[in-house]
């Protein structure tokens, strides 16, 4: 297992070089909780600056204090309105390029877009149009967490850091769920397994994993590059040629590869957004003999219905960061839980600013983590 932040972190959290500005590109207060956890660990005040939206729906921006040769951190957390978050990001962005910035870092801890990073049938990666946008705009460098597809990193053309939540996360597991020694680590679906098997090996822990579920949107989707030609291009092509079919895929009956009977699981997942995959999850394993069930992840978008749907669920606890706020569902949902993640993030800033060696914060982390 490995930590966040070395033993002198704390005392050496608040040393800063000077040139250093601290922005929120929010315009909803309740998205703005996490830059002032940061500012505080970093000893820093927040920037001025005015971000709000016109009679019009436009979004302004309104730097009120000299930028010139500094480096700039914007802070942007996703509210539910994502496209307006998208816009006062690349708004002050930009506004922070015409003033002559030193270095632009965005500070964006659940990446947008993020599940959109393949292609599909008539489709787009819109992550990949988000990653041009943000580049274009002026940024120089990303810090994010834990995102959903590790080759996102890929689209850009400036350094990207790729914080992880787990040690934060596994941390709660050692101090939080009783007897977790007795617990086991939870796949809901084979593709979640690989996390599964490293919050596993670093606990000492078993693993389970569902299998026979409805598969995510992501592998269920056709990809539009697969589609069979009309028999007519295909004859113009080569009148004898046949192209193989794939054969239909067919979902086995639910089954649970391992042993949960009368043991805590602990379900790992990057995002939880829609609840029903989670719900059908816990309901197998509660059949299977579990004795509690937690779920943990690291970005809890909780859209629509989740809070109720979990409330009302075998779910005894769900387990997630601050990378996005929550603070209205988990007024609807006491089983909702949250873990504080601005301590590495503070860090990060910290030594990106002073120039400092950024694999202190990524010891121990394998390919598949």
């Amino acid at each position: 297992m490995f930590c966040v932040a070395p033993p002198e972190s704390e005392a050496k959290m608040n040393i800063t070089k000077g040139g250093l500005v601290l922005f929120s590109a929010n315009s909803n207060s309740s998205c703005m909780e996490l830059s002032k956890k940061i500012a505080e660990r970093l000893g820093v005040e927040m920037g001025k600056v005015q971000v709000y939206q016109e009679p019009d729906r436009e979004t302004r921006v309104q730097i009120q204090e000299s930028v010139r040769g500094k480096d700039v951190f914007i802070i942007q957390t996703v509210s539910k309105d994502v496209n307006t978050t998208i816009m006062e990001l690349l708004i002050m962005v930009y506004a922070c390029k015409t003033s002559c910035a030193k270095s632009i870092i965005g500070v964006i801890p659940y990446f947008p877009y993020s599940k959109q990073c393949k292609m599909r049938k008539r489709g787009s990666i819109v992550s990949k149009l988000l990653a041009s946008m943000m580049c274009k705009a002026g940024l120089t460098h990303l810090i994010t967490m834990d995102l959903h597809q590790k080759e996102i990193q890929g689209f850009f053309n400036i350094p990207v850091d790729n914080l992880r939540a787990s040690p934060f996360l596994l941390q709660y597991i050692q101090e939080e769920i009783p007897d977790y020694r007795n617990a086991v680590i939870v796949a809901k679906s084979p593709a979640s397994a690989k996390r599964a098997q490293s919050f596993a090996e670093r606990l000492r822990l078993g693993i389970a994993v569902i299998h026979g579920e409805a598969q995510d949107a992501e592998s269920d989707l056709v990809d539009g590059r697969h589609s069979p030609p009309m028999v007519r291009s295909a004859a113009a092509i080569h009148p004898s040629l046949e192209i193989p079919m794939l054969i239909p895929k067919e979902k086995p009956p639910i089954t649970v590869v391992g042993d949960v009977g009368g043991r805590t699981a602990v379900i790992v997942d990057d995002i939880i957004d829609d609840v029903d995959s989670f719900l059908a999850a816990a309901e197998t394993l509660k059949e299977r003999g579990a004795y509690k069930i937690f779920v943990m992840a690291t970005h809890g978008l909780l859209s629509s219905d989740a809070p109720r749907l979990i409330e009302e669920s075998a779910i005894d606890e769900v387990v997630v960061t601050n990378t996005v706020p929550h603070e209205i569902q988990k007024l609807q949902c006491p089983k909702i839980k949250t873990v504080d993640i601005s301590m590495i993030l503070s860090e990060a800033i910290r030594r990106i600013h002073n120039g400092e060696s950024m694999s202190y914060l990524f010891r121990n982390i394998g390919l598949d983590d």
